[in-house]
């Protein structure tokens, strides 16, 4: 977890229509040691906010998805990481439709709002260093949603998909196969499509990671394990 000193602090964003939550959440923060750069009751307001500080992006977004303004949780989602900034989604635990549609949005992860402070706070650290959280409401959020399905991989779509996900590059891939690189690729290619076919698009390395944790060919990175079908 981030400490006091300058070059460590990582920097934090809340995004709640809940007055007290925000207040509650910053506290919290500070308290870890989280810079607290902006606390809004909605993403326009958020992304003003940023702008004044002058400042493009923040480490972590803690956004709500239950916000009053009318928006819709993909638009909320993508507003956020077209600055750069990391989202993690602070919800009531059974708005289930809307968890799947923000982590098909790109969110990092969930954490419900029921969860202890102490809950919330982890949660900030592991997307802060930019780490998958495989948490158990995300796992349920995606069994309980058969719209949020896995994507249908070839046996060797698997193996390059786990091996490259895993942090090998491609070319070390592809040896490890016996394949040509740029059979890999096109492998590569294939994966990605498949995972835009059924809404969950994966156009970076991270992003095809999460994949990877979510449809369990790779266990999660924070202790709880992945989704467990296969």
């Amino acid at each position: 977890m981030p400490g006091p000193e300058a070059d460590a602090i990582a920097t934090v964003a809340i995004v709640d229509d809940h007055e007290a939550v925000r207040l509650g959440l910053r506290a919290a923060c500070r308290d870890a040691g989280y810079a607290v750069v902006a606390e809004t009751a909605d993403v326009p307001d958020l992304l003003a906010a940023l702008a004044r500080l002058d400042r493009r992006r923040c480490d972590v977004v803690v956004l709500d998805l239950s916000l009053g303004d009318g928006s819709s949780v993909t638009e909320n989602v993508r507003s956020v990481l077209a600055t750069g900034s990391a989202v993690l989604v602070h919800s009531i635990a059974d708005r289930v439709a809307a968890v799947r549609e923000a982590l098909a949005a790109g969110a990092a992860g969930v954490i419900p709002k029921a969860s202890p402070m102490s809950a919330v706070i982890a949660a900030i650290a592991t997307v802060a260093r930019g780490d998958v959280l495989n948490n158990v409401e995300w796992a349920s959020a995606i069994e309980a949603d058969r719209d949020f399905a896995k994507a249908q991989l070839g046996r060797r779509e698997h193996d390059v998909l786990h091996l490259y996900a895993s942090g090998l590059p491609l070319k070390l891939v592809a040896a490890q196969l016996g394949i040509a690189h740029s059979t890999a690729r096109e492998y590569l290619d294939r994966i990605r499509a498949k995972y835009v076919e059924v809404g969950r698009p994966a156009p970076t390395k991270v992003d095809l990671l999460r994949r990877a944790v979510e449809d369990g060919i790779l266990p999660g990175l924070d202790g709880e394990g992945g989704d467990a079908r296969r």
